[in-house]
């Protein structure tokens, strides 16, 4: 099978404008010299990543270079000799790649202090430090490669970083990415580069995502490279597989894929072999139409029924939502955003006092049982409040019964312009699946997006249709 060009293989490929030069021709004299040889997909990925503009700054120091992909490709032989022989070639190149597992960042410094055997490039090595933690290959002209696990805290406290790698973008939190992105601030020409395989359910994808949604507009200053077989792709079909694999079969076996193929279910090989991403991560959640059509003035709602309330927290702790839900008697529901607030100015405690100030008269209080906000259930519990802690299938149940609703025209709002935060989340935010069976929870659309109004909006609706208790109720004594 002929050798292809990126351009010829890539699903998706976003180029950043106004290239002039890259420094991947000298990095690639190096490479022949050493007797490393890049495949011609290979080639055109790292022209990209040291790509130069008329200024001589890196064309994607901007928005980065994203790579998406299937397994077993060569991304880690691809930009760790790159990395390798760039700190060679730049005296004083500080490079840190971190993976969210251990196993993966140790398996990535093995391969690269197996470079470090070869006669030309040794002799550039000063040393190799293997303490866990804190394994670093130190070049004699000063550059450093540091490797290390995000789950481990790796990368913290660093500065004057060059060159970020990171590995298993997939699984990239945002929490994480603002503890690390700020470490290459103070280079004069910076790179950042992540490399991922599509997210499975349950993945915390949202900075991978929001980079892949943000390729595909069409965003300047970026290079995005997805490769991937065809959407419809036939799981069994070879000519597919090399689509989405430029090793297969020339290093990439036939056997090692059968062997996905068998053993994994086909909605994995779909993601893990072929590089196809989940339909879901790209659409709006809520359709925007049917929301405008449940909006009612203040005036207009319907105040009878049980009344129920729920409480979350974005991820960083930053705000606090408490959502209100009515259900009335015919099974409508109406929902509202009753406080919104962020926690650096006004703290938390001002939601356990509002909650327990309407407890007499609610018929439930919800807190999902991975939301930061079950840091107030002790508190909450104290003022003799009895919250509903919710799981994941609650959560897919909550969500299904929130688009239900809205669909069957039961479920009713107050108008955009009176709860902008609501608004803001509803527009912004996407589905993620909930184990197998079909059930989806609330997603972001992008990292700066907060989805905490519509996550209590849901979980009120839903605990008043799961409570036993019912406040209006009225006690008959005996005599």
């Amino acid at each position: 099978m002929p050798e292809r060009r990126l351009s010829e293989i890539a699903q998706h490929l976003n180029q950043p404008s106004g290239i002039v030069s890259s420094d991947f021709t000298r990095l690639n004299r190096v490479a022949l010299k050493a007797g490393i040889h890049y495949d011609l997909w290979q080639q055109g990925l790292l022209y990209l990543l040291f790509a130069r503009r008329q200024d001589g700054r890196y064309a994607c120091g901007e928005g980065g270079t994203v790579v998406s992909s299937c397994r077993q490709i060569g991304k880690t032989f691809t930009l760790g000799t790159a990395m390798f022989l760039t700190c060679i070639l730049k005296p004083g190149l500080k490079v840190i790649w971190t993976a969210h597992h251990t196993r993966t960042s140790d398996e990535t410094f093995a391969d690269l202090c197996d470079l470090a055997k070869n006669k030309l490039l040794g002799r550039r090595v000063e040393r190799i430090r293997r303490a866990n933690g804190q394994q670093e290959i130190t070049f004699r002209n000063h550059s450093r490669i540091m490797f290390g696990a995000r789950e481990n805290g790796f990368g913290r406290g660093l500065h004057s970083v060059d060159v970020e790698i990171f590995d298993e973008a997939q699984i990239l939190t945002v929490r994480a990415l603002d503890n690390m992105l700020p470490i290459v601030n103070t280079s004069p020409d910076p790179l950042v580069v992540f490399l991922g395989n599509p997210p499975k359910p349950g993945d915390q994808s949202e900075v991978f995502e929001e980079k892949r949604r943000a390729a595909l507009a069409g965003t300047d200053g970026m290079v995005y490279v997805e490769l991937a077989a065809d959407r419809d792709a036939d799981p069994d079909d070879r000519g597919q597989w090399a689509k989405a694999n430029p090793s297969y079969p020339k290093r990439t076996s036939e056997t090692a894929i059968l062997r996905m193929r068998n053993l994994m279910a086909e909605d994995s090989f779909r993601r893990e072999a072929l590089g196809i991403w989940d339909e879901t991560a790209a659409h709006r959640a809520i359709d925007p139409t049917q929301w405008e059509q449940a909006a009612v003035d203040a005036e207009h709602v319907d105040k009878t029924g049980l009344v129920g309330y729920a409480l979350d927290m974005s991820p960083d702790r930053s705000t606090l939502a408490i959502g209100g839900a009515i259900r009335h008697p015919d099974g409508g529901i109406h929902v509202e955003l009753r406080e919104f607030k962020a926690t650096k100015q006004a703290g938390s405690m001002w939601a356990v006092d509002y909650i327990a100030d309407h407890w007499p008269k609610t018929a439930s209080v919800v807190i999902d049982g991975q939301s930061p906000a079950m840091a107030l259930l002790a508190d909450l519990k104290a003022r003799h409040v009895r919250p509903i802690v919710t799981n994941a299938s609650d959560m897919g149940r909550a969500c299904g019964l929130f688009l239900d609703l809205l669909r069957d025209h039961k479920l009713t709002h107050l108008p955009d312009k009176d709860a902008p935060a609501l608004a803001q989340a509803v527009a912004n935010a996407t589905t993620r699946n909930i184990g197998q069976s079909g059930a989806v929870g609330w997603n972001k659309m992008g990292g700066d997006i907060d989805i905490s109004p519509l996550v209590a909006v849901t979980l009120a609706a839903y605990g008043t249709t799961i409570t036993k208790r019912n406040p209006n109720r009225r006690q008959e004594m005996m005599i």
